[in-house]
Formats: C-alpha cells, structure tokens, sequence
C-alpha cells in the first residue's frame, strides 16, 4: 500500500476536494485540482470550486498556493477573505478556463498580495 501522507508531504488525490473555509471557519468551496509550474516543479495555485449545485453553476478561483494554510482542526484549508470579499476575487467558469500565463498570473497574485515568481 502506497504511503499517501507523510510529515512533509500528501498526494494530489487526498488534497482535490479538501474544504477551504474563511477565516471565520464558513466553508467557501473546495479544492477541485491545482496548476503546477512544469519547469520548477512548485505548485502555484489551488483552484477552488464555488457554488453551484451538481456542477451547475459552480465557478472556480484560482488561489496562489501560498495564501492557503492547513488547518488540522478543520481538517481543511483557510485562505485570510470571507464569502462577501470573494466575490471581488479573481474567477471563472469552467466552460472558461483561463491560460495561465504570466499575465494572468501576475493579476491572480497581485489580486491577493503575493509576488508572482516569474
């Protein structure tokens, strides 16, 4: 059996669908997958699913991996905005999913003031 979890480390798989609550602990959405810079291995954003019912009307936030912090007692990830500050949050629809470039990169990080690393 393949070790999932460690100290330092999860697999992909456990963290896809972990919960992302405010910082008044209200459940904003969940982790739907994250975007991998390929050449330097680092993970750069979360995309977290919100709203929506069944897949109907959910859209996506793109979270730069950096301002979400583990919460063990949540059992889930905490990110420093509330539901009502989301909505000024960059998003999309996923029949409109963005090219993450360093464009759109640069407007994600800077959106939640944190310096894009290219």
């Amino acid at each position: 059996m393949p070790i999932e979890e460690t100290d330092r480390t999860i697999a992909s798989d456990k963290v896809e669908g972990t919960a992302v609550y405010d910082l008044d602990g209200e459940r904003l959405g969940h982790i739907h997958n994250f975007m991998i810079d390929k050449h330097s291995g680092e993970v750069l954003y979360a995309v977290m699913s919100f709203g929506g019912f069944l897949g109907i009307g959910e859209h996506y936030h793109p979270l730069p991996w950096k301002v979400l912090k583990y919460d063990e007692e949540r059992g889930g990830y905490v990110v420093g905005i509330n539901k009502d500050a989301l909505k000024d949050a960059p998003r999309f629809a996923a029949d409109d999913f963005p090219v993450f470039d360093a464009r759109y990169g640069a407007g994600v990080y800077g959106y939640w003031g944190v310096p894009f690393p290219w």
